[in-house]
C-alpha cells in the first residue's frame, strides 16, 4: 500500500486532480479543509518512527452518509445540510484515523441512500447535484454510493468508502470499472451511519484493486482479521464456482458475453464451474419494502437523536422539510418511500414479521442451500447493466443487478471489473454465505490478477459524452 510519495504530496496531487477533473463528474460534495494539515502530521510521525500500519497516510473518501466530527454529514438532503457536524466520528471513521488515513473529503450520494421516492436518478442529491459517469458523462454513476465509486474510477483518491443497503456499492463500482465490497452485515460498525435497514446496511470499501479493498476492509473491521493474506495469486485449483442463472443472467447480451469470457479466465485459473443453476425468487418487490420501510422509520428516528438539538428527529420532520423546499428537494422525484416508512406501526407488526421471514427465505437458505448441495465455495454472476442514459425526470433505467439475495440475506458480494460493453464498464460479482469476505477477496484477486495478466490494465476513462 505504500507510495513514493509523501503523504504531504499525494494529497497536494489529488488535489490538484480534484481541482481539474471533480467539476466534470461532481463525486465530491465536501472537501476536508484539515486534509494537507492531517498529511503533514502523518509524515512527521513516520519520519519520527511511528507508522501506524500500511495505510498510514493515505487519502480516503468517505461518503456522504457516515459520520465526520469535522465535516458535514447531510446524506444529501438540505435537512441535514442546515445543520452542524455531527458530534463525534462514526466508529468506522475512528479506525480509518485511528489507521493513519487522511480523510479527504465527503462524496456525493443518491439522496438518502435512494430510498425517498421511486423514481430518482442515482448519484442526485439536493446538497451535492448529479454525479456523472466518467465513461461516459451523459450515463449514470449508479448508486447510491455514486461519489465513491466515480471518484476512485476519476483518480480522484485510489480508497474510498461507501455503504450498501441493496446494491449501493456494487452498482456504482460496476458501472464505474472499480472494485466494491459490500462486507457481511454487522462486520462493520453501523452506528453513526444514516440510516435505511438495519438488517442489510453496511460500509464497505471501494478501490481500484481487490488488494486495496482488503487493506481497508482490515482497517474498518478493527484489524482483527488481516484480509490481505488472501491476495495469493490466480490459482483456483480446488475451488468449485456455482453460476446462477435464470433472471441474473439476460438483461443485456452485451454483458453476458463479456460475463462468459470471466468464466473462461476462472476455468483456466483451475476452478470447477458449476453451471446452470438457479436461485429462487427473492420475494416480492412488496416484501422488500415492507421490510425497509419499517426499520427505516425506527433507525431513521435514532439516527437523529445523536444530532444536534433543533434538527429534524423523526420522518415526519423530513417529509414536512422537503414539503416546505420542494421546489429543489422535489423538483425530480416525490417521497412516497419516505410516507410509506413513516406510516409503519412498528417492528412487531405482522407485516414486517411475515415480509422478513420471507426475505430470508428467499436470501440466506436459498444461497446456503445452493452453496451446500452443489458444494461450492462462492457463486458468481454478472453485477449490474452497462451504465443507462441520465434522466432526472423520468429516473432510472436499471435492467438488472446481481445484488437482491445477497441483500435480504446480510452477505457478501464483490464487484470486480470483468471488461467495457461498447466503452462502458461492467464488472462480475462473487457472492457467498455469511463471514465469506476473505474467501471472495480471495477468488476476486486471483480473476483480477488473471485478467490483467491477459487484457492489461482496465481501461482509463476518457471523461467524454457517449451516444
Amino acid at each position: 500500500m505504500s507510495s513514493t510519495l509523501s503523504s504531504q504530496a499525494l494529497v497536494e496531487e489529488l488535489q490538484a486532480r480534484s481541482r481539474e477533473v471533480d467539476p466534470l463528474v461532481n463525486a465530491i460534495c465536501t472537501p476536508n479543509p484539515a486534509a494537507l494539515t492531517d498529511a503533514v502530521r502523518l509524515d512527521t510521525e513516520r519520519d519520527q518512527g511511528r507508522v501506524r500500519g500500511p495505510l498510514h497516510g493515505v487519502p480516503v473518501l468517505v461518503k456522504d452518509n457516515i459520520d465526520t466530527a469535522n465535516l458535514l454529514t447531510t446524506a444529501g438532503s438540505l435537512a441535514l445540510a442546515e445543520q452542524p457536524p455531527p458530534p463525534q466520528d462514526a466508529p468506522l471513521v475512528q479506525r480509518l484515523r485511528a489507521a493513519g488515513c487522511v480523510i479527504l473529503g465527503k462524496t456525493n450520494l443518491s439522496e438518502w441512500a435512494n430510498f425517498r421516492g421511486s423514481s430518482s436518478s442515482s448519484g442526485w442529491s439536493a446538497y451535492g447535484g448529479l454525479t456523472r459517469n466518467p465513461y461516459a458523462l451523459n450515463r449514470s454513476a449508479g448508486g447510491s454510493s455514486s461519489g465513491s465509486g466515480v471518484a476512485v474510477a476519476a483518480g480522484l483518491a485510489d480508497f474510498a468508502i461507501g455503504t450498501e443497503t441493496n446494491g449501493s456499492i456494487v452498482c456504482p463500482a460496476a458501472l464505474n470499472g472499480v472494485v466494491g465490497l459490500k462486507p457481511t452485515v454487522g462486520l462493520i460498525p453501523q452506528q453513526g451511519i444514516v440510516p435505511i435497514s438495519h438488517s442489510q446496511d453496511t460500509a464497505g470499501p471501494m478501490t481500484r484493486t481487490v488488494l486495496q479493498s482488503a487493506a481497508l476492509l482490515t482497517v474498518l473491521t478493527g484489524g482483527g482479521t488481516d484480509y490481505t493474506e488472501h491476495c495469493r495469486g490466480a490459482d483456483l485449483s480446488g475451488v468449485r464456482i456455482g453460476v446462477p442463472r435464470g433472471p441474473l443472467w439476460g438483461y443485456s447480451h452485451g454483458l453476458d458475453r463479456v460475463v462468459e469470457q470471466a468464466l473462461e479466465t476462472l476455468s483456466r485459473c483451475g476452478a470447477t464451474l458449476v453451471d446452470h443453476l438457479s436461485l429462487p425468487t427473492p420475494g416480492g418487490e412488496e416484501d422488500q419494502l415492507q421490510v425497509l420501510a419499517h426499520e427505516m422509520k425506527i433507525d431513521m428516528a435514532a439516527y437523529l437523536a445523536t444530532r444536534a438539538p433543533g434538527g429534524p428527529k423523526t420522518l415526519d420532520d423530513l417529509i414536512a422539510f422537503n414539503r416546505e423546499h420542494a421546489d429543489v428537494e422535489l423538483k425530480w422525484f416525490g417521497q412516497e418511500l419516505f410516507e410509506r416508512a413513516a406510516a409503519t406501526e412498528g417492528l412487531d407488526s405482522p407485516a414486517y414479521v411475515s415480509s422478513r421471514l420471507t426475505a430470508l427465505r428467499a436470501g440466506r437458505d436459498g444461497i446456503d442451500d445452493l452453496l451446500r448441495d452443489n458444494q461450492l465455495d462462492t457463486l458468481v454472476s454478472p453485477s449490474y447493466s452497462p451504465a443507462w442514459s441520465i434522466d432526472l425526470v423520468n429516473g432510472d433505467n436499471v435492467l438488472g443487478g446481481s445484488s437482491s439475495h445477497a441483500a435480504l440475506a446480510g452477505y457478501p458480494l464483490l464487484s470486480v471489473p470483468a471488461g467495457l460493453v461498447a466503452g462502458l464498464p461492467v464488472g462480475i460479482t462473487f457472492s457467498g454465505t455469511g463471514g465469506s469476505d476473505a474467501t471472495l477477496i480471495r477468488l476476486a484477486h486471483a480473476f483480477e490478477t488473471a485478467r490483467i495478466t491477459a487484457d492489461g490494465p482496465f481501461p482509463t476513462p476518457e471523461f467524454t459524452q457517449w451516444v
